[in-house]
């Protein structure tokens, strides 16, 4: 499983693409997988939330019982729009318990648990066909589009500091490496795929995969699930399940739930809460173009699963619009009245 994974962080390592900027936000929240786009250049974007966690596991001396706190999760792009750079704190307060035959003696620690520096890089874009502008056949109008098993793909990098309270230092600095896969199944549903290494240059080498599936039931509101898998030297895998939801306040704020827990096994069980939202700043250059979409680009996520009915506009008949002709400047009065028609003088013939 280890060496299956470090063969295709390489392996994706040398893909060549192209970036994507949307006009709706785009939150990696409530899960903890993440999408392998960025958020385009110009753009800065907070992630936030408050979370709860409760854990118990029999027969050890040493327990985390309880954890409740706050994350943020920072994004900016800059010079390149397939590039971003991101900073992901945690600041949390913990119930240890220590356990021996004659006394349960809980003590409680606060501070600065997670503070990891990162890039993302979105490597290869994955392109479908518009089936909604085929009007010659029916079959090939609805018909499965294969090339959207061919995932988007995305790689990341990040550097764990050390930079923590005393109570949750690590030995040493470490760093952390991730391949980041979307598939866009059909305009409503999507899967991402993460599989990462953490704690690289460390004794506790961790190595975790998270499938998540966003199904998108109205313009505002989505569904999703998620899957994660945890294989650590030092501790038994863990295997955790959870769900929620994501309401889309305005195109630069949207608000989410979620709640997880772990596939029970052995001793060890734990459920999570989480509560948040995200907003950005947009600044990006290139949204006043058409569409508010770059060029050769998808449109927004939310954008494409449900589409705005544009109301038809109105044909207003043409009318003709006559010219009024001229009127001959009629001549003014003489100056002792009106001009006399001089009568033509018959002449006479002569006899």
């Amino acid at each position: 499983m280890k060496k299956i994974i470090i063969l295709i962080l390489f392996f994706y390592s040398f893909f060549s693409a192209s970036a994507q900027y949307t006009k709706i936000i785009n939150s990696k929240r409530p899960g903890f997988s993440e999408s392998p786009y960025g958020v385009g250049t110009k753009v800065f974007q907070v992630e936030t939330g408050a979370f709860y966690q409760s854990s118990i596991k029999s027969n050890v001396t040493f327990l985390t019982k309880n954890s409740y706190g706050a994350n943020l999760f920072l994004r900016y792009s800059d010079f390149l729009e397939k590039l971003e750079v991101n900073v992901d704190l945690t600041y949390q307060k913990d119930k240890r318990v220590f356990n021996n035959i004659f006394i349960t003696n809980p003590h409680f620690v606060s501070g600065v648990s997670r503070l990891t520096f990162g890039a993302k890089y979105l490597v290869y874009n994955s392109v479908y066909k518009d089936k909604s502008k085929e009007i010659r056949s029916w079959k090939k109008r609805h018909s499965f589009d294969w090339k959207r098993l061919i995932p988007s793909v995305g790689v990341y990098a990040g550097w764990n500091s050390n930079f923590l309270s005393s109570d949750f230092k690590a030995p040493g600095m470490s760093f952390k490496g991730a391949v980041l896969l979307q598939n866009d199944i059909n305009d409503r549903f999507v899967i991402l795929t993460n599989l990462i290494v953490d704690n690289i240059a460390q004794d506790n080498l961790q190595y975790s995969y998270i499938l998540t599936s966003t199904l998108a039931v109205s313009e505002k509101w989505s569904l999703f699930g998620e899957h994660q898998g945890i294989f650590d030297s030092y501790n038994d895998n863990v295997y955790q399940f959870g769900g929620g939801l994501a309401y889309l306040f305005t195109d630069d704020i949207q608000l989410d739930v979620a709640a997880r827990t772990n596939m029970v096994a052995g001793d060890f069980s734990s459920y999570y809460i989480g509560l948040g939202g995200s907003w950005r700043m947009d600044r990006h250059e290139g949204k006043k173009k058409q569409n508010d979409v770059l060029d050769g680009t998808k449109e927004p996520f939310f954008k494409r699963l449900f589409k705005k009915k544009k109301g038809k506009k109105r044909k207003v008949k043409s009318i003709k619009i006559k010219k009024r002709k001229k009127n001959k400047k009629s001549k003014g009065p003489s100056f002792f009245g009106k001009k006399k028609k001089k009568k033509k003088k018959r002449r006479r013939n002569k006899d």
